[in-house]
């Protein structure tokens, strides 16, 4: 069973995908990190295989987890939930290694086949 790790500092939102994300029978780990260092932290400590992770939050961006999460393991999938269209934003996030950039709001099930389609990617 993947295991996901849903950063976001909604709580509803955390809540929303969590409960998703286990009825699709996920294991899933949330976090609100208070800063880019502690992601990578986060990352070795929980080995997840993917990472969903809103762009804007208080003390870190979605640029910055997509770059700690990647020091800290290249091969950890990563990808960003936004409420904002930026092109430049995502060629930068495409950059750094993420796979999948998705714009809020954002139905269940094209979040399911969105995740399950980098899962499988080779």
């Amino acid at each position: 069973m993947p295991k996901i790790l849903v950063i976001d500092d909604s709580g509803f939102m955390r809540k929303y995908v969590r409960d998703l994300l286990e009825e699709a029978d996920y294991e899933v780990e949330e976090y609100v990190p208070l800063s880019a260092l502690e992601v990578m932290d986060k990352i070795r400590s929980t080995k997840p295989d993917l990472v969903l992770s809103d762009y804007n939050m208080p003390h870190v961006d979605g640029q910055s987890v997509a770059r700690m999460t990647k020091k800290a393991n290249p091969a950890v999938r990563v990808m960003i939930l936004t409420a904002v269209r930026d092109s430049a934003r995502e060629a930068a996030l495409i950059k750094l290694g993420v796979e999948q950039i998705l714009h809020k709001p954002i139905q269940g099930q094209e979040l399911l086949q969105a995740i399950q389609e980098v899962l499988n990617k080779p």
